[in-house]
């Protein structure tokens, strides 16, 4: 029997960028205190941490540095049990919409200064050109279509991280306690993706407008995380891959409301593209309307 899939999608948690929209221009920023604290937080209230077989996070320093203190149990666990220490994986795919200096990633080589003597972050899939969100063809270039694509890219790499042999979950839950071990029978049937990403990206990951704030860039806050299950078509990984929030998860958050329909869906969509191509149509990066 194939084992059930979770995923649970995280937003970051606060970095100096959202302090203020001044901040922007700040590369590749850090988490504030806050956001180590909204961190802390989430450690001590996510209810999933003995399940968790694998961890992916965004190669932005805040969502790498979200996923490594707010899953700092599971992270511990893994690296203890399993054949390698590097524990989270870097995903480009998942990276931010926007070419904002804040939303543009840190070179490999970087990267690899900051995290390499931790060992804990796997950097083998973050290649260089990764952070190029300008050139015309950039596959990262905040345009609509190719934000869709690479979002559709990352459902695809997700569903296949499932679909690996029921040996990763033995593997993932060596160290656990007894305690997690006792019901070993019906844990073994489960996995539990975590997926550290931005507010922005999310709405395209899920597919869900619902919530969406043009402002703000989003409808989730900082270290929100929702659980989705895979919705595949007969042709499986061949072909598009979604994501469909749990009932318990969307009752958490929204209780009886009913999700958009698809025609609202595609006027909030159409909404999201008039301002991708306001603010970044040109190739040139804006802050408040600004060049910079």
């Amino acid at each position: 029997m194939s084992p059930k899939t979770y995923i649970h999608l995280v937003r970051h948690a606060q970095g100096h960028h959202n302090v203020s929209q001044a901040n922007h221009v700040f590369a590749d920023p850090l988490l504030t205190p806050l956001g180590e604290s909204q961190c802390a937080a989430l450690r001590d209230s996510f209810p999933y941490h003995d399940k968790i077989t694998h961890l992916v996070a965004s190669p932005m320093r805040r969502t790498l540095y979200t996923c490594l203190l707010s899953f700092q149990p599971a992270v511990e666990r893994l690296a203890k049990g399993g054949k390698k220490k590097e524990v989270v994986v870097a995903l480009p795919e998942v990276q931010e919409v926007s070419n904002l200096p804040c939303d543009v990633g840190s070179a490999p080589e970087k990267l690899h200064q900051e995290f390499d003597e931790a060992g804990l972050v796997d950097l083998s899939l973050v290649k260089d050109g990764w952070q190029d969100k300008h050139s015309p063809d950039s596959p990262w270039k905040p345009e609509m279509e190719k934000v869709k694509r690479r979002a559709e890219k990352a459902r695809k790499w997700l569903y296949e991280l499932a679909q690996q042999q029921q040996d990763s979950i033995s593997s993932a839950m060596a160290g656990a306690g007894a305690e997690s071990q006792a019901d070993g029978g019906e844990q073994q049937q489960e996995k539990h993706i975590v997926v550290v990403t931005h507010g922005g990206f999310l709405h395209f990951l899920t597919q869900d407008f619902d919530g969406m704030d043009l402002n703000r860039g989003t409808g989730w806050d900082n270290t929100e995380w929702r659980t989705y299950e895979f919705v595949t078509d007969a042709q499986g990984k061949d072909g598009d891959v979604g994501l469909k929030e749990t009932d318990e998860s969307w009752r958490k958050r929204k209780g009886s409301a009913k999700p958009l329909t698809q025609t609202e869906q595609e006027e909030i969509m159409a909404a999201v593209d008039e301002r991708l191509t306001q603010a970044f149509g040109d190739g040139v990066r804006r802050v408040g309307g600004k060049r910079v």
